[in-house]
């Protein structure tokens, strides 16, 4: 039997996995906390760009405005890339709405590059929300096209990929930030464009590259160039299995042409395979984890870590991370992805209470704040080896062609919305609730384990149809999703 290192250098497609993930959610990370460190040096540059035009320094009230829209305004053109996620890939392919984002991000990085020579801090401004824009866009396109050129076999290994380079994007925020590296004050605004680098060698790689194979044959029609592209991909065969997956989908999206979001929305026939997704989402952005990255200094220094310590810590857990995600991958396709969910929500739950009596404990003894690190670093690796793991290779599981595009918009759309209401909220949670601010997400992981272990079917090595007849099966109080009641559904 073939090595899954064998499967994936057969032909291009271990080479297509890392430059959409450099190029594609290792950006999004990158964004979440590279700029925590030059905070202090970009507030220090609205201060005195304030001075030379005003001739007087500014009220610490409208540096603080300023710096909010810096970071408030990412998501907001995140939202408005998640929007358009549908329109532009529809439009123009998987392959060139990656290469349409990575010039977003090149234009980003020009304006934020020359916003210090310029002097204006409204150019960061816009720079963020062209990030923003891009991120939005990319993060629904990379986790859709890794599904599309994926077989069967290796759907869940593949799709796990995406948040591995989301947290090497985090982790190399973290490293670049540092002092010793990019986090000077002369240095900020080329840390804010380190991510450019890859964009770049994607516009000039991706080209080369085949274009997602279901996408080819299932949108475009074209069944040799579908083909072509799966040789490229995997290397020499007929691909039959894979083909005739893709034609009876086929079928089925010709009787029901691909929807928009709120076609999708109305739809009773697919309702809860998009109501278990949104939860999910919901569930993997209020668990905590969203916290802990952009909020984790404040986490740690109430925790009672020491501050010099912190920025070491916070790296420790960006290496963490990614060695949960490749342990991962290798797990998913043995275990299948319904275990990961429910199993992973609940000792994600405990970690959460188990912190909450540490934080309340911290000053006891001098050891009880590195138990209540470990007790994180623990959840770090529940999350990354079980609901975000398995998420990305999900919802390219449960909708077919037709339906998959306006999933991810609407999965987008709440992911963006969430993002910028936990950055404003969670503040205000840790200042009013203190050490009992984790209960909230402990009752949040307990309701996300519930729930799919109840109303979440296995979806493993199972056909895109197979998986929505299973769907179509499932029934509360003798009633169906889809509007037909138990008997109606046997017959």
């Amino acid at each position: 039997m073939e090595t899954l290192l064998q499967q994936l250098t057969q032909g291009n497609a271990l080479l297509l996995i890392i430059i959409l993930g450099f190029s594609g959610s290792f950006q999004i990370g990158y964004q979440n906390t590279g700029l925590s460190s030059p905070s202090p040096f970009i507030q220090g540059f609205i201060n005195s760009t304030w001075y030379d035009r005003y001739g007087e320094p500014p009220s610490p009230q409208t540096v603080t405005m300023i710096w909010s829209l810096i970071v408030s305004l990412y998501a907001v053109g995140g939202l408005c890339g998640a929007i358009s996620v549908k329109f532009i890939t529809g439009t123009i392919g998987r392959k060139k709405a990656m290469i349409c984002s990575s010039w977003i991000g090149i234009v980003a990085a020009v304006i934020v590059l020359m916003s210090k020579y310029a002097k204006s801090y409204e150019m960061i401004i816009v720079a963020r929300i062209l990030y923003g824009f891009a991120a939005g866009l990319v993060g629904s396109t990379h986790s859709m096209y890794l599904g599309e050129i994926s077989p069967r076999r290796l759907r869940g290994i593949v799709a796990v990929t995406y948040p591995t380079f989301l947290s090497l994007g985090k982790l190399a925020g973290q490293f670049f930030g540092l002092s010793e590296i990019l986090g000077r004050e002369e240095l900020w605004n080329v840390l804010l464009c380190v991510p450019s680098f890859f964009s770049l060698i994607q516009i000039i790689v991706l080209p080369f590259l085949p274009e997602a194979p279901r996408y080819l044959f299932i949108e475009k029609g074209e069944d040799e160039a579908c083909k072509k592209a799966l040789q490229s991909l995997w290397g020499k065969g007929d691909y039959k299995q894979e083909m005739e997956e893709m034609l009876a989908e086929q079928a089925v999206i010709n009787a029901a042409p691909p929807k928009t979001p709120l076609q999708l929305i109305k739809d009773r026939t697919v309702r809860l395979q998009l109501i278990i997704i949104l939860i999910i989402y919901f569930c993997n952005q209020m668990s905590g984890m969203s916290a802990i990255t952009v909020f984790s200094f404040d986490i740690f220094l109430r925790a009672g870590i020491e501050k010099d310590m912190i920025r070491y810590v916070t790296l420790g857990l960006g290496l963490t991370e990614i060695v949960t995600y490749i342990s991962c991958s290798l797990l998913i396709e043995r275990t299948g992805r319904r275990v990961l969910f429910w199993v992973g929500y609940g000792l994600m739950s405990a970690c959460w209470v188990i912190a909450t009596v540490t934080l309340n404990l911290k000053d006891s003894s001098f050891w009880v704040p590195y138990v209540t690190f470990a007790v994180i670093i623990l959840f770090i690796v529940f999350f990354c080896g079980g609901p975000s793991g398995s998420t990305p290779a999900l919802i390219n599981e449960i909708f077919i062609q037709s339906d998959r595009l306006a999933a991810f918009v609407l999965a987008g759309i709440q992911r963006w919305l969430l993002f910028a209401i936990l950055g404003l909220a969670f503040p205000f949670i840790i200042n009013g609730l203190d050490s009992y601010c984790f209960v909230l997400f402990a009752f949040i992981c307990l309701a996300g384990c519930v729930f799919t272990f109840f109303l979440l079917p296995e979806t493993k090595e199972k056909t895109l149809l197979e998986i929505s007849n299973e769907f179509k099966a499932i029934t509360i109080c003798g009633k169906s999703f889809s509007g037909e009641n138990l008997m109606e559904t046997k017959l």
